[in-house]
């Protein structure tokens, strides 16, 4: 009723299903378009008004503001108080957020600050020395503490944050040391000598995983090079360290896809998983200033770990944690398993409308692209949707745009160079003859709301360039169409030199490409499915192990750190 009158929304049944089932500490899975924003405000409430502090945790600060926003007048309207935590935000804020009944946040921004309040309290710390310490004291270190403790997190996407984003520790570092004159010189000899090395005989790259591996031939190679050239080149641990760095920012990390240049000139690291730029993020190890001298950048100082926390044992914190998302069931013995959550699937209020478009594979690349460039001016001259066009990178999106400009085919592109722009690119998406070219960053979450008269003509239509890892992904890519009721269609347009397939058939790729219209005449596109579901099974059970192996090594660091009476 309350929703009603200030939202003009009133809770589905399905909704109110949800919200139970989130006080009980269960994920929800609801099908994208349910409505999981107006679906979180039930359990915030009621929680809120036993007094127990909420964190709404979302993927990206745009939802944050977001959903923050809209559902306001609704909190509002029962003296509730509401927060948002999102990048750039200053400590005073932070604190003044987190002391609200209800506190949207970034999941990094979250566990950062979390970081930041066990630095404060330091080792041995425990809540009676904290409160003789604000009997006795003047200053005392809780209050410099952001946060207020975990007690109730509802979490949006649960299986990106619980599940994909779980593969890599958080970890908050400090400049170590100075930065030497010669460190520039050292890392561009480094990328020198990578640059005599071939794949396959002097080093392997493993498809999975990316990790590289100087084989014995290589390591010979490299130490005559390095009697050659001298100086620390002659320490056989200094040249195999620098120059498998080297050939990880040459070979692994690629411009445009896992990093930009921005307009001061510096490395900014895209998330993989949201297409976002992640402003003062910085990889460890060297690895950074590696990528910084490939790219001709100023090299930066290193630096080093001074606390480190995974979100499996982050998030287990919480006295009650729940979840909402609309791909849970094919990780959901995961979510038991290392979460103990429980994972239930809830109905639509509406029955779903999609209309799946035959799927198309090309044996090119660039065949690929120009058959993406087709079907979009077929789409926009005989129907006039409006379409989004979902690609992995941002080299991808711009390659894409290149080709629709040569066209004359008006058109929009949001990817992290154009992110200050995501809210208005979001908001007109669903106009008649819109044409969207996005990265992920149209996917999870986004609501594409229709203007008038697109449901005549068939809704949105999403078309996916290339397959993700994660099949959870791609549907989320295609949920971005017929919500809640409303019609819309999609299609798959990939190619066998995409990366997936190429990562998975590896040294067969050749073999696949030649028996690529054998098999097309014999099994049709039944035999190219089955590639992507094997790949993508694949490249799933990597990152299961991935997971795993983090979650371990988080135990034994835990194990190591109780000897020093420390716990991060």
């Amino acid at each position: 009723e309350a929703s009603d009158r200030t939202l003009g929304k009133r809770h589905y049944d399905t909704q109110m299903m949800g919200g139970w089932a989130l006080l009980q500490g269960v994920v929800a899975e609801m099908a994208t378009g349910e409505g999981k924003s107006l679906c979180a405000t039930l359990p915030a409430c009621t929680a809120a008004f036993a007094s127990m502090p909420v964190h709404i945790v979302s993927v990206n600060d745009y939802l944050v503001s977001r959903d923050a926003a809209e559902m306001l007048p609704l909190y509002q309207f029962f003296n509730l108080t509401v927060g948002e935590i999102i990048h750039g935000m200053q400590p005073p804020e932070r604190k003044k957020a987190y002391h609200c009944d209800i506190t949207y946040c970034n999941n990094k921004e979250l566990v950062f600050d979390y970081l930041k309040d066990r630095l404060v309290l330091g080792s041995g710390s425990n809540r009676a020395q904290l409160q003789l310490e604000s009997l006795y004291q003047s200053h005392c270190r809780s209050d410099r503490l952001l946060q207020r403790g975990l007690h109730f997190a509802i979490v949006d996407e649960t299986d990106s944050v619980l599940i994909d984003e779980a593969r890599t520790p958080l970890i908050i570092s400090c400049e170590k040391g100075c930065r030497h004159d010669n460190d520039k010189e050292i890392y561009s000899q480094a990328l020198d000598l990578s640059g005599f090395l071939k794949e396959g005989e002097d080093f392997t790259l493993d498809p999975g995983d990316y990790s590289i591996g100087l084989t014995e031939r290589g390591k010979q190679h490299l130490e005559a090079m390095g009697e050659i050239a001298g100086g620390i080149w002659c320490v056989k641990k200094n040249r195999e360290e620098l120059v498998s760095l080297a050939l990880a920012a040459c070979h692994r990390y690629h411009k445009d896809r896992h990093y930009l240049l921005d307009i001061e000139g510096k490395i900014q690291i895209i998330d993989e998983y949201t297409g976002r730029i992640m402003p003062d993020r910085s990889w460890e190890g060297g690895l950074h200033q590696m990528i910084e001298a490939k790219e001709n950048c100023a090299i930066t100082n290193k630096r080093e770990t001074i606390a480190r926390i995974t979100y499996q044992r982050f998030f287990r914190r919480y006295l009650l944690l729940s979840g909402m998302t609309g791909t849970a069931a094919e990780v959901a013995k995961e979510l038991w398993t290392v979460y103990e959550l429980k994972t239930i699937r809830l109905p639509t209020h509406r029955p779903l409308c999609r209309r799946h478009l035959p799927f198309q594979m090309h044996q090119a690349v660039e065949t690929k692209w120009q058959a993406v460039l087709h079907h979009v001016m077929a789409v926009h001259n005989e129907t006039n949707q409006p379409i989004l066009v979902g690609t992995r990178s941002v080299e991808a999106s711009e390659h894409l745009s290149r080709l629709f400009s040569e066209a004359l085919l008006p058109h929009v592109v949001l990817n992290a160079r154009q992110d200050r722009d995501e809210a208005e690119i979001i908001s007109r998406a669903g106009e008649l003859g819109r044409i969207t070219i996005a990265t992920n960053m149209a996917g999870r979450g986004t609501d594409i709301k229709l203007a008038l008269g697109v449901k005549e003509k068939s809704g949105l239509h999403v078309i996916l360039t290339e397959f993700h890892d994660s099949r959870r992904v791609d549907r989320q890519l295609f949920g971005r169409c017929a919500r809640q009721g409303d019609p819309g269609t999609c299609i798959a347009i990939a190619s066998i030199e995409d990366e997936l397939v190429k990562l998975f058939v590896d040294s067969q790729l050749k073999v696949v490409q030649g028996l690529f219209h054998l098999c097309h005449q014999i099994m049709g596109l039944r035999f190219y499915l089955w590639l992507i579901r094997a790949a993508q099974w694949a490249a799933e059970q990597r990152h299961a192990r991935s997971r795993k192996d983090t979650l371990e090594t988080d135990r034994r660091l835990d194990k190591m750190m109780a000897f020093t009476g420390r716990v991060e």
